[in-house]
């Protein structure tokens, strides 16, 4: 079963466990560790509510692995904003532009690394693991190296500031969420 199938099972499951006057709004599918999946499943309503749930739909009521959930989630979000500045597809367009136009040394490379990084991106839905982090900060370094940017690194600056993101997507969860965590 593909991720998108899993999707559409755990929406509907969740959907079942929705309150009066209340909706699934999002499924946010993660892996923080390999193998454990976690659902992180947005109900719109009244207010925002949360909970998380495993593979079988089940209910997690372990906050630490809500959290870990949490924290994968809001750092492949921010990484999949900050790849390639956030415009990835307008940057392949424009190295395509400068190859036609100019040709200067390495757009090869530029262009090569580029495509990868859209390759590690993938196509949504995307599944939310360290491994994809991984794949995506190495894709991002090397079309920044070739690109010429040095030492510097917007997407690792970026990701440093990710903190507050995580935190704040941590107390939306956890301040909302549906049942009790221990």
């Amino acid at each position: 079963m593909g991720l998108d199938a899993d999707l559409e099972r755990i929406a509907a499951d969740a959907a079942v466990l929705a309150g009066p006057g209340e909706a699934v709004a999002g499924v946010i599918p993660t892996e923080p560790e390999e193998g454990q999946r976690v659902y992180l499943v947005a109900y719109d309503g009244p207010s925002r509510s949360w909970i998380a749930l495993d593979d079988d739909a089940r209910p997690i009521a372990d906050r630490s692995t809500v959290r870990s959930a949490v924290a994968v989630a809001a750092l492949a979000e921010l990484a999949e904003e900050s790849a390639g500045g956030g415009k990835l597809e307008e940057l392949r367009a424009q190295l395509l532009a400068l190859r036609l136009t100019e040709a200067p040394e390495g757009i090869e490379e530029a262009e090569e690394a580029a495509l990868a990084l859209e390759r590690a991106l993938g196509a949504p839905p995307r599944l939310a693991t360290p491994a994809y982090l991984d794949a995506v900060g190495a894709a991002t370094r090397r079309l920044e190296d070739a690109l010429g940017d040095g030492l510097s690194s917007p997407f690792v600056a970026a990701m440093k500031q990710a903190s507050g993101l995580v935190e704040k997507l941590e107390r939306e969860v956890l301040g909302g969420y549906r049942g009790a965590l221990s």
